[in-house]
């Protein structure tokens, strides 16, 4: 039954790590998709593809600021599940 809660406290903890990773990438892309979105409107230019560039400028940003911040929590994350599993295989 430890063994259970056990992996369910890692499914959780995964959840929430997934989250935490995903969030700063979603968040930049949905407010540069919104402000592009405004100007398409105020303007009344409805091309589809205008937002691609922007939007990639904008993750790719992201990515280089928050990008070790983001590979450490999940290398601390992995290493979390591997001492896991070396410990239920005891």
């Amino acid at each position: 039954m430890d063994d259970l809660s056990n992996l369910l406290a890692l499914a959780d903890r995964m959840l929430w790590v997934t989250a935490l990773l995903a969030a700063p990438v979603l968040l930049a892309s949905l407010a540069v998709g919104l402000v592009i979105g405004l100007i398409q409107a105020a303007t009344s230019v409805n091309e589809q593809t205008l937002t691609f560039v922007p939007k990639l400028a904008a993750i790719a940003i992201v990515l280089v600021i928050f990008g070790a911040s983001m590979m450490t929590l999940l290398g601390d994350f992995m290493q979390e599940i591997f001492a896991e599993i070396s410990r239920i295989g005891q």
